[in-house]
């Protein structure tokens, strides 16, 4: 309690240096309106998104917006990102915290289980952090963890109706087989419509760097996240294509 009421009386720009996820400095704004779940427009014109963190396939949707907005609407924000150009959309994507408390938004929002913590945050205490408070969500079912955000890797279908989404996916790699230039971790015993994890012959340094040997996976239960896309050929099953660690989680079931 002690450690609230400390944090409450300092001064902003002790928080701002104290604050996690601490990319360079991209200055203020006064949230205005809430645009989605992600993202946001300041009174300056400004729009938003927020960095470090993905929506998933789930019916919280709606939920996820209205908790951004308790959390943010109509109050004064400072803005953190390692690059302040504007993606494709015209949002700049940032970290953000509440300037009068330093309260990171996208560690609330993941911890309340309205959010997933996203593969690509290069800072790895920032990592840690997102990565904890999904854990949490995760233990307590809250939000989308209680809404069956999880995919099954048996059910290729299923996983396959969120094509283009950004989707958890659990299961048992069946097998590991390399084809050309990329790697395969099939899930199932039909390789053409099962769902598989697609890895490119470039990435498989960074995974090794990182202490995970891809050929032993095979006969695991693993976590992996990523952007649900269709398989090659007529009649093909979803894959998950892997850039980053992260992506991957060994479950502790094994």
């Amino acid at each position: 309690m002690l450690g609230a009421i400390v944090l409450a009386s300092a001064p902003a720009s002790s928080l701002r240096a104290a604050a996690p996820c601490g990319f360079a400095d991209q200055g203020e704004g006064h949230v205005a309106a809430i645009v989605d779940n992600s993202s946001f427009r300041l009174d300056d014109g400004r729009e938003i998104k927020l960095a470090g963190i993905e929506t998933a396939i789930s019916d919280t949707r709606r939920s996820a917006q209205d908790t951004l907005a308790a959390l943010i609407e109509h109050r004064d924000v400072t803005l953190r990102s390692d690059d302040d150009a504007p993606d494709r959309y015209g949002r700049q994507r940032a970290f953000v915290a509440l300037a009068d408390t330093g309260t990171l938004v996208q560690r609330e929002l993941v911890a309340q289980g309205e959010a997933l913590a996203a593969p690509d945050v290069t800072d790895s205490e920032c990592a840690r952090l997102l990565a904890a408070a999904e854990a949490e969500a995760r233990l307590a079912h809250r939000g989308i963890w209680g809404a069956g955000v999880i995919k099954n890797a048996e059910s290729p279908d299923d996983i396959l109706s969120g094509i283009g989404r950004f989707t958890v996916v659990e299961g048992k790699v069946l097998s590991v087989r390399q084809a050309g230039a990329t790697t395969y971790l099939n899930f199932g015993h039909n390789w053409t419509r099962g769902f598989a994890v697609t890895i490119s012959r470039r990435i498989l340094p960074v995974l090794e760097a990182a202490g995970l040997s891809v050929k032993s996976l095979e006969n695991r239960r693993i976590r992996v996240r990523g952007w649900v896309e269709a398989q090659r050929g007529t009649n093909s099953g979803p894959r998950i294509d892997v850039f980053q660690t992260a992506q991957i989680e060994i479950l502790n079931s094994n």
